[in-house]
Order: structure tokens, then sequence, then C-alpha cells
């Protein structure tokens, strides 16, 4: 934790920040999917907590029981465009037979809290109320107006969520420019003792396919050149296959060439994958995000094994990389076919944010007071947020949850991973962190 003299929240938000991250885990909103999720309860909470900041939180939901939380407050500076901060409340399954500790207990076991969304990321919403909070207590006023978002259905399409919000209320986001969510500033230990904190400026567009293969359906005993299940199993292996070129974005060309800076290594861009195999571990924050990626996750096709099917479906995990989208469609309809139609099963912009500007620089400086021996570099993220949807308000979204994390702590194998917990220190420097960012961003 940091030295009490550079602190500027006070003990109680400490103390919230942890009985807000169990309390809300405590709250089961698995989201499997199909709508089946209730996040109210979790957004009555939060609503609750933000009345007791004084703020004038309003619940939204498009579906019953998906519910949102929005509410804003001021700044003192009118002429700045608002940011928004924002969290979601829905996690995905988890079996308790799995776990150490049941997934929904919040138990608080050796200083690290447990259960599902302990990282994915109730950890996030409660350091926003524990922040707010204290400001309430303390009469602290940010300089910009803050939008404080608690969204349904992150876990799913966000069509519920912040796809609702950012479509049906808009008015409620009026003046920001830029946001905040998951994923970034978190310790990430290279194994030979330099902590670096990456802080997400981007991230590769979704765009989930479905293929299908159509045929001549028949008896499994005769031959069939027209069998829907191999004309897509050959194409899916093609996709699976396919080398991606190499396409490198302003973040992921700003982080190589810190990276390398970092490390002492002559930042070659024109071998991009020599470069990754000497940066070791931290190559992992690159690695994802130099080409757009498909890859095969489902299949299902026939009802009988002596029946040759009409009809063969697959779905695949597209990811592509801001300004990579044309590319992307194009390479699929060669590696496809004129046998296998492919379309959209679930599509989303790829976001693209400046590493130049006055927020990346606020962000920065934040971390490296509270962690002046770590090293913070931009990252843009394989996946997806929040962020797209609410992009379509031109909000730009950078991933800032800070987080100082032990060594050994696998911060990437928690997201969606079995025994998802976080260290009570950690908590404690996110809510010191983004206390200093948001007082002055």
């Amino acid at each position: 934790m940091a030295d009490s003299t550079r602190r500027q929240v006070d003990q109680q938000a400490l103390d919230e920040v942890v009985r807000f991250t169990s309390d809300l885990i405590r709250i089961d909103t698995t989201n499997r999917g199909g709508g089946d999720c209730q996040e109210r309860p979790a957004a009555e909470y939060a609503a609750e907590q933000l009345a007791g900041a004084g703020l004038e939180p309003t619940l939204l939901e498009r579906t019953k029981g998906r519910t949102n939380v929005v509410a804003r407050l001021e700044g003192t500076d009118p002429s700045a465009g608002a940011m928004l901060v924002h969290g979601h409340l829905d996690v995905v399954p988890a079996q308790a037979d799995d776990w150490t500790v049941h997934p929904f207990s919040g138990e608080i076991r050796d200083g690290v809290v447990w259960g599902r969304g302990a990282v994915d990321m109730k950890n996030m919403d409660a350091m926003i109320l524990a922040v707010v909070r204290s400001w309430a207590r303390l009469g602290v006023r940010p300089r910009r107006d803050l939008v404080i978002a608690f969204t349904a259905d992150e876990e799913a399409s966000a069509e519920d969520g912040s796809g609702f919000l950012a479509d049906q209320h808009a008015p409620l986001f009026e003046g920001c420019t830029e946001g905040i969510s998951e994923s970034g500033a978190f310790t990430f230990h290279d194994g030979s003792g330099r902590q670096i904190y990456p802080i997400a400026a981007g991230e590769r567009g979704t765009g989930w396919l479905k293929l299908t293969a159509r045929g001549r359906a028949g008896h499994g005993s005769k031959v069939n050149n027209a069998n829907a299940v191999t004309r897509l199993a050959e194409a899916i292996a093609r996709i699976g296959a396919h080398e991606w070129p190499v396409r490198l974005t302003p973040t992921v060309r700003a982080a190589l060439t810190e990276l390398a800076a970092l490390y002492g290594i002559e930042p070659d861009l024109s071998d991009v994958d020599g470069l990754l195999d000497k940066l070791g571990p931290a190559a992992a924050f690159v690695e994802p995000t130099v080409r757009n990626s498909a890859n095969p996750t489902m299949l299902d096709a026939g009802y009988k094994v002596n029946v040759i099917p009409g009809e063969a479906v697959a779905y695949v995990d597209g990811r592509y990389l801001p300004g990579g989208e044309d590319e992307f469609r194009t390479t699929l309809d060669q590696l496809t076919g004129p046998d296998v139609e492919w379309e959209f099963h679930h599509r989303e912009v790829a976001l693209q944010s400046p590493v130049d500007s006055r927020t990346y620089a606020r962000m920065r400086a934040a971390v490296e007071e509270f962690a002046p021996e770590g090293h913070v570099v931009p990252f843009c993220m394989s996946g997806g947020t929040d962020a797209k949807q609410f992009s379509r308000l031109g909000i730009t979204g950078y991933g800032f949850t800070p987080l100082k994390l032990p060594e050994g702590y696998d911060y990437g194998a928690m997201f969606h991973g079995v025994d998802e917990r976080v260290p009570v220190e950690a908590l404690h420097f996110g809510v010191e962190v983004l206390d200093r960012f948001l007082r002055t961003a």
C-alpha cells in the first residue's frame, strides 16, 4: 500500500473496497447467455452505495431483471469533457466443485478476496463505489463531470447492458468524451525483477462467425461428392491453419517500441516475430494483437451415423485489428470457398485510443506515483469490453483497473478461471490510484 503521506482517500475507503468486493461477489449474477441472468440485486446494491454518496442513480432495464445503473457526479470545470467510468455487474458461470472456496462466498482468507468476479470485474465496481463515497465524506469534486455506469450483460451480447444504454439512453452520457473500465494498470512480473503496468488503449474487433455448408443428403454407405460435413471440415481446416500477416496499429507499435527500450533491444519492426521472441514473457501483451485471428470453436452436423446430412454448421471466434475488418472479411471469403457460406453471428467494432492524450498521461502518472518501481506501457486488448458499445456515442475507451499484484499471481488466469481471487492490498492500491487519476483527469 502507498505511503500515508501520499494517500488522499481515507481509511474507510480502504475498508469499504474490500467489503464491497466481497458483498458483490456474494450476489450471484451468473450470465450463461440466453437472458437468464438477473443483475438487479447487484444493481440495487450499487445504487444504494451511490445514493449514500449523495448521487441520484437511475436504474434502467431493457429486460426485466437485467438492470443497469447510471449516475452523474458534477466536476469543477464545466468546460472539460465528461468522463465515463464503467464496470459490468454480471459474471461468467463457475462450478463450485472445482473451487477451493465456494465461488459466490466472497470469502476473505489470508488477505485475499475469493470468488467469481473478484477480478472480472466486481473489484473495479467496488473501487468506483469506494472512491465516490470517500469524496463525499472528504468534500472532494473531480475536475471533470463523471458519469458512473454499472452495466448488465457484458459477458454475453451486451444487448441488455451497454448496448441498450448507448442506443436508448444516450442523453445520460451527454458530454462524455473518454471512458475507463476493465483490464489495465495491473502488475505484470516479467521474471527478471521488472514490474510492468500495461494500460489498454485499444481493442480488437469481435467477429464471431457462423459457417454453413450445404450438400446432398444421403445414405452413409453411398458415394457422395457433395458431403456437407466434408465441405465444412475442409473450410475449418483452412481457417485453423491460416497464417495471418502482421499488421501494426499505433497502440501496438508504441507497445513494441516501449518494451524494446525497456529491455535494451533494437526495435526492429520489420521482424515483429523475432522481436517478440526477444521480449520473453512481456511479449504476452503484444503477441495476440499483431494480427487478425480466427479460431474454430464449435461444430454441429448430422443426427445419425449412417445418414449424410444436407447441412453442417460451425462457429469461429474471429478478431480483427483496428482498420483490419476489410482484410478479415476478404480472407474469410477465400478460406471458406464456394461451398461454405459465412455470416457474422456477433460483430463489434475494433477500437483505437491515443497514447499521447492528456488522459493516458494522467493514468501513467497516477500509476507511477504509487508504483514508482513500475514501467507503464500501452497495449491493445485481444478481446473486447463494453467500451465497444459506448464508442457508438463517440467515447474513447481505455482499460484502467489498477491493481498492484504480487509475484506469482497469474492475473490472466483469473479471468473466467477457477479460484478467481484478488489480494486486499491490490484493492487498496487500486482505490488510491483511481482516486488520484479521477481527481484531475
